[in-house]
């Protein structure tokens, strides 16, 4: 697109608010040390000055050029008319500056900045307007993530609920004197009310690993005694599968900085996943092994992997498998009393021991999450 207001406007004299140059310098040596993108527009709607970050996010010709040309967006571009139309008003300098909207569209991404103009005060020596960009992707994108929770999560309580209602509902009246059918609702009802504690525990555990993400476990755990002791939590519902469970780990204790609580719950989850949706394999595989060295970790680590032998993943599916309440097939996630939780559980507690989680799968030959933690 050609920048036809390269050239200086008709009857508008370029030169006629100029600042001087040492007023100018000073200015200049102001906005460089600020670490947010800034611009000064001038009454000719001319970028006067742009700071070194200004110039990374607009490009280095952005110093003189039109600012309408570079903005293009309609609210911020309004927003900017709006302060330099105030721009002889000797009392503007006084009011709150106008915020708007800037998108900058990138190859592969956008990045959303909070654009903020005023009028520069008097005593600044310039007259002109300010204009500064924050970067708030990241709260946009917060902002995003808590309205698709809320979202997921009253969905995810309302078939339940729903169910629940109507069968108590049918219990008061048309079958309140028939006995099969109140035995048999009664079944339903409380499936559905251990679904919805499920969800409920997921979600409070969920909550509790985000708050201490940021915070490295200093304690000491055997990696051993959390495969026993998960697996002897499940093994009642191991032996009502037929599923056989094989290890192989390396002789004697192996042992990673960790907590000890979350870390049962990383193989509990995915050791349970494995039983749900790969059982039909008849065996679950772990296998332990020490790694001097593995990509993305400093040191020595440990990789644990959890192998089923079931109907595997479609590998579309997997960058998005520790996503809240992701599921690759929702009916029978539900059916088998999944929350869509569990790996992003997972995830957030490798996470906080520093690790790593691989996961693997072909369909038709099972699937394998493998914990990468870090030695030392």
């Amino acid at each position: 697109m050609n920048d036809q207001s390269a050239e200086p406007e008709q009857g508008v004299d370029p030169s006629a608010d100029a600042p001087d140059p040492a007023t100018r310098a000073r200015a200049a040596a102001l906005l460089a040390a600020l670490p947010l993108p800034v611009l000064l527009v001038n009454a000719q709607q001319r970028v006067e000055i742009a700071n070194p970050v200004a110039r990374e996010l607009f490009g280095p010709r952005i110093a003189g050029a039109q600012v309408f040309a570079h903005l293009r967006q309609p609210e911020p571009v309004a927003a900017l008319q709006q302060v330099l139309a105030r721009l002889d008003d000797p009392h503007a300098a006084n009011d709150a500056p106008v915020t708007a909207r800037k998108v900058f569209s990138g190859s592969s991404s956008e990045a959303i900045h909070e654009m903020s103009a005023r009028v520069l005060p008097p005593e600044a020596g310039l007259r002109g307007v300010l204009v500064s960009f924050h970067d708030v992707s990241h709260r946009e994108e917060a902002e995003q993530q808590r309205r698709d929770f809320v979202a997921n999560v009253s969905h995810e309580l309302r078939s339940p609920l729903t169910t629940l209602s109507g069968f108590i509902e049918t219990l008061q009246e048309s079958a309140r004197d028939d006995p099969q059918a109140r035995e048999r609702f009664l079944g339903i009802m409380a499936r559905e009310a251990q679904r919805m504690a499920a969800l409920v525990q997921d979600l409070l555990s969920l909550s509790r690993v985000e708050s201490d993400e940021k915070i490295r476990p200093r304690g000491r755990v055997v990696l051993g005694d959390v495969l026993r002791a998960t697996l002897a939590a499940l093994r009642p519902r191991l032996d009502a599968a037929g599923v056989e469970v094989v290890q192989d780990a390396p002789p004697g204790p192996v042992a990673v900085p960790g907590d000890r609580d979350q870390l049962a719950q990383v193989f509990h989850n995915l050791i349970e996943n494995a039983l749900k949706y790969g059982g039909s394999g008849g065996r679950i595989d772990i296998e332990t092994r020490h790694h001097a060295s593995y990509p993305g970790l400093h040191g020595p680590a440990v990789a644990v992997s959890v192998t089923d032998h079931g109907e595997g993943i479609d590998p579309i599916h997997l960058p998005r498998l520790t996503e809240r309440f992701y599921r690759v097939d929702d009916d029978r996630a539900r059916e088998k009393g999944g929350t869509g939780l569990g790996l992003a559980i997972v995830k957030h507690i490798v996470n906080r021991h520093r690790g790593r989680l691989v996961m693997r799968s072909t369909p038709g030959s099972g699937s394998a999450f493998t914990v990468v933690l870090p030695c030392e």
